[in-house]
């Protein structure tokens, strides 16, 4: 029987190209970012259930591993955020692309029974929004 401790996913990490750009979008977003974030190459923020949201520059994964490169837009990581119905998906759909964030998907009703939307962030990452059909 195995007695070794399990990790526990602490941190979902994105490499950035404009730190102060990415920060500004997730808290359109409503994530909870610091506000003294954006003064240092790394930043964080608490989601919830203990998760956090870590941000670093180009220049931050460079200082980690010298042969980084950064991939090319829109394929990093993607992230799903939960709205509380299908006009909160519309809304904030409207507001990002309205504030000059890419659209990727107009909010669409989705045959899995949701109502779903992409956004670009500024590093052209895929961002869905998302909520239950009613």
């Amino acid at each position: 029987m195995n007695t070794a401790p399990v990790p526990r996913l602490d941190a979902i990490g994105l490499v950035v190209a404009d730190l102060a750009a990415s920060l500004a979008f997730y808290r359109r977003l409503g994530v909870a970012v610091p506000g003294a974030a954006g003064t240092a190459p790394h930043a964080e923020a608490p989601l919830p259930g203990g998760l956090r949201l870590m941000w670093d520059t180009h220049e931050t994964a460079r200082s980690l591993d010298p042969a980084w490169t950064p991939p090319p837009p829109g394929t990093h990581t993607g992230l799903a955020f939960a709205c509380t119905d299908a006009a909160h998906v519309d809304a904030l759909y409207a507001d990002l692309t309205a504030a000059g964030h890419t659209g990727r998907r107009a909010p669409w009703d989705a045959d899995w029974g949701q109502r779903y939307a992409v956004v670009r962030d500024p590093d052209g990452r895929g961002v869905d929004l998302f909520a239950p059909l009613t």
